[in-house]
């Protein structure tokens, strides 16, 4: 099939796409009178929807696009990383960690997981701290739009530049009016076409394995050995196992307490669908983690990992693997296409949550505490919110230009150094608040500071020292080094460093009370400011 009827073919289908999507926006807008209908909804959702929402918002096109391009990159030993060991245990976390969280959502009634914090802890002060640091998921935000735009932009043969600006005026103009209302479904629809597409670019590999597994192995190693090993020293993130699956799992569990993850269960009215509602979201998770390994069939493709002479980037391998493999004949067009909406539908699920959360948070947890609480209507609380989403749009076109030009090795890096830090400063204080009936607020407060101060310490203030004063951290040097850094080893050190300064102050207070599972019928206690001195 020419390149101009599969141009033609993808811009009918977005065409298409979009109308849908903002049918249901306008469908969902109506049931949105005030803040807290456009955060958690004032719908009835099947837990099996929500299920699905959660599991398309947790993998996103971090999965579908850009991981695979690491998997194509350096092997075997970012599939441990990124297709194993991160999403098990992220996984496990979520399974333990939202029954409880929900239960606790709902006793302080809380829209957004700073106001959770600031109202389990009851200080204002933690809150809006935490909202500030929850702006640093504006970087996951430009993460999704560039993602987005390589997919897009490839598939219609446009400038990226132009798509880009396009799809943020698009989202995020639509995003200003249906919130969780519309999200719901918007997300179940994309989470059910993206299990079709995973199956479809699963599959469209198989053909690599028709002499048998081993042959599959023997391809890779041909182009090359470290493709095939479970370390690869070379590489800026996957050179040996403490790299590969101790950080990984550490930052896997915490990975959990970002919003528009651990918040997803407070759409449920019903304290029995929360079994339904994880299993869904538990298998439906599985899937999508394991589109990564499509990265090989791409590696195979383009074995060079480039096109007529020029290098193929991390972040196009994906869009570059599918114009390739599915734009010939009626047939693979027909699944080309499919698939490309797929792709698109695993980055909107996302960023549609992030923009209903960020813009969320602004409004409610740093504008409203600012101005002061109950001194805006609920009209003027949405005036804000839709001019919080204007703030947020204005920001992320100028940081995806930035991404989309001159990118360190992949958009990926610069998003989890952002999101990263904000989860490994939350994690301690959701932990604590969910499992300890009583705790002193300056124990959390504290954690969450030094987890934010050393995650940004060891990914920037350490390897400068090292580079302009000869410091040295002995075997630790080596992921302090180079150009490109592991934001996983910044974000497991914070972790690591919060929860042991934790559990020294828990152990040297006499007012900590562990919440005993005979007891976690009863409301939880909230300590006042005066509580924590």
């Amino acid at each position: 099939m020419e390149n101009q009827a599969f141009v033609i073919s993808v811009s009918a289908l977005l065409v298409v796409y979009s109308a849908v999507t903002l049918y249901i926006v306008i469908k969902g807008a109506k049931k949105t009178t005030n803040l807290s209908d456009y955060a958690l909804g004032s719908m009835f959702f099947s837990p099996i929807a929500v299920g699905l929402s959660l599991a398309a918002s947790m993998t996103s096109a971090a999965t579908f696009v850009i991981n695979p391009g690491f998997i194509a990159n350096f092997g075997w030993s970012a599939v441990l990383s990124f297709g194993i060991f991160l999403p098990l245990s992220a996984i496990i976390s979520l399974v333990i960690m939202t029954k409880s969280f929900r239960k606790y959502g709902q006793t302080v009634k809380a829209l957004t997981l700073a106001q959770w914090i600031g109202k389990r802890y009851t200080s204002s002060t933690f809150a809006l701290f935490m909202a500030f640091l929850a702006l640093l998921l504006i970087t996951f935000i430009v993460l999704i739009v560039v993602a987005l735009t390589k997919v897009i932009a490839g598939a219609l043969q446009a400038d990226q530049v132009v798509v880009m600006i396009t799809l943020v005026v698009f989202v995020f103009g639509y995003m200003m009016f249906g919130g969780a209302n519309s999200m719901v479904y918007t997300n179940t629809i994309q989470a059910i076409i993206m299990i079709i597409v995973a199956l479809i670019l699963l599959s469209s590999g198989l053909d690599f394995f028709k002499e048998g597994v081993s042959n599959f192995w023997s391809q890779l190693s041909d182009i090359n050995p470290r493709l095939t090993e479970n370390t690869y020293p070379e590489s800026p993130l996957f050179r040996n196992y403490y790299e590969i699956i101790f950080a990984q799992i550490v930052v896997g569990i915490a990975i959990v307490v970002q919003p528009h993850i651990i918040t997803k269960s407070l759409l449920l009215k019903d304290n029995k669908d929360v079994s339904k509602f994880l299993w869904t979201a538990v298998i439906v998770q599985i899937i999508f983690f394991s589109v990564v390994f499509i990265g090989f069939y791409a590696r195979l493709t383009f074995p060079d990992l480039s096109i007529a002479g020029q290098s193929i980037p991390n972040d196009g391998i994906v869009q570059a693997y599918v114009v390739e493999r599915f734009s010939n004949g009626l047939l693979g067009l027909t699944i080309g296409l499919f698939v490309i909406l797929g792709l698109i539908g695993a980055g909107m699920s996302t960023l549609e949550g992030l923009v209903q959360s960020v813009s969320t948070t602004i409004t409610s947890d740093i504008i409203e505490v600012i101005v002061g609480k109950g001194k805006l209507s609920d009209q003027k609380l949405m005036i804000v919110n839709k001019s919080a989403i204007v703030v947020l749009a204005i920001i992320t076109i100028l940081l995806s230009y930035d991404q989309l030009l001159q990118p360190n090795l992949s958009v990926g890096i610069f998003a989890q150094n952002g999101v990263y830090a904000y989860f490994s400063a939350a994690f301690i204080p959701v932990i604590l608040g969910i499992f300890f009936r009583s705790i002193p607020l300056h124990i959390p407060f504290i954690s969450a500071a030094i987890a934010a101060v050393v995650h940004f310490g060891v990914y920037y203030v350490l390897p400068y020292g090292l580079e302009n004063f000869n410091w040295s951290f002995g075997t630790f040097d080596i992921y302090l080094m180079g150009k490109v850094r592991n934001p996983a080893i910044a974000s497991s050190t914070a972790i690591l460093v919060s929860s042991i300064i934790s559990i020294i102050l828990i152990s040297i207070n006499k007012d900590v009370r562990i919440n005993k599972s005979e007891n976690r019928k009863e409301q939880p206690e909230v300590l006042t400011n005066a509580t924590s001195s």
